[in-house]
């Protein structure tokens, strides 16, 4: 059992000692910010797309760096998981990329407006958070989300394979195309590609209002799958 007086060192000098640690940890959190903070990528882009994010209360719903709500995605990695192009066309129409499953609210955004904040969501993902978030472990199907065999077009690795599958990689909330090429004629899937919901109503495509050039690469690659 300690006495009086040893018992007043212990007190001050583990209170010196934790201290001192903390010190140490404030300097070294303040030495090691500027490099983290990717301060340095920060545009008026980004700055307007944080505005439109704080705005749209986004964090009722999502989280970013940790903090925020936890009903919808955590989106620190996003555009690293997504693409850019993806999380803009999901913009222009949550409801369209995922019929009667995503309840986010249709902002109706400017074409600016979304470059601004896939810009905002690009910057944060430059952010170095020392492996922050992690990978979850049934995370692949995110993973993925932005890999497709190398011939593919750069189209189909950015958004169609968050979606379709070719060769085992890709998402599942539509057909895989392994094959596709035997099934369907060129004709067929340029008219699929054009307008999906007149072909078959109701069908969980979405129209992507693809530009010509876009779409005839990806027919005459779907074609080629045998």
């Amino acid at each position: 059992m300690l006495s009086k007086s040893q018992a007043r060192w212990f007190f001050v000098g583990g209170t010196v000692f934790f201290f001192a640690i903390f010190l140490f940890l404030t300097f070294d959190t303040l030495r090691e910010i500027p490099a983290r903070q990717n301060s340095e990528a920060m545009t008026e882009s980004v700055v307007r797309g944080k505005h439109l994010w704080d705005a749209k209360n986004c964090m009722g719903c999502h989280t970013i760096l940790g903090e925020g709500a936890y009903y919808a995605p955590e989106l620190t990695r996003v555009v690293e998981r997504r693409g850019k192009e993806w999380i803009a066309i999901f913009l222009r129409d949550p409801e369209a990329m995922f019929p009667g499953q995503r309840r986010m609210t249709q902002y109706d955004f400017s074409e600016g407006e979304i470059q601004d904040v896939v810009a905002f969501l690009d910057w944060i993902g430059g952010i170095d958070t020392n492996g922050f978030p992690a990978t979850p472990d049934l995370g692949r199907a995110l993973v993925v989300a932005i890999e497709a065999p190398t011939t593919a077009p750069e189209y189909f690795g950015t958004v169609c394979v968050a979606c379709h599958t070719v060769a085992g990689s890709g998402g599942t909330v539509g057909p895989a195309l392994d094959g596709v090429g035997n099934r369907m004629t060129r004709a067929e899937l340029d008219r699929w590609l054009s307008d999906p919901q007149a072909v078959k109503p109701g069908t969980a495509m979405p129209n992507l209002s693809l530009p010509d050039t876009t779409r005839g690469e990806l027919v005459d690659w779907l074609v080629s799958l045998r």
